[in-house]
């Protein structure tokens, strides 16, 4: 079964954040078929860092990243979510 790779941007709702337990936070949302590859802290501005998220969903996930956008959106702490890329990878 092939997987698709999308790479998400996930703002905090403020710079005292802390991105580890926002992390945890999100992992704990995502069904278990979804998976955090890797994941990166980019700085913005003003001492404000996102995390840049590589998720593997399944393939036939019905409304394509919708869901995994409402499942980040609904995490305590988070402010803003941008879709950067969607990948289809084949194992």
């Amino acid at each position: 079964m092939a997987k698709v790779l999308v790479i998400t941007k996930v703002y905090p709702d403020s710079v005292e954040r802390n991105l580890e337990e926002l992390l945890e936070q999100i992992k704990k949302v995502l069904p278990e078929d979804y998976e955090v590859m890797q994941y990166q802290k980019v700085p913005v501005a003003f001492g404000l860092n996102l995390l840049k998220l590589y998720i593997a969903i399944p393939e036939e996930t019905e409304g394509g990243t919708d869901k995994l956008e409402e499942l980040l959106k609904g995490v305590e702490g988070v402010s803003e979510v941008e879709i950067e890329a969607v990948h289809r990878m084949s194992y």
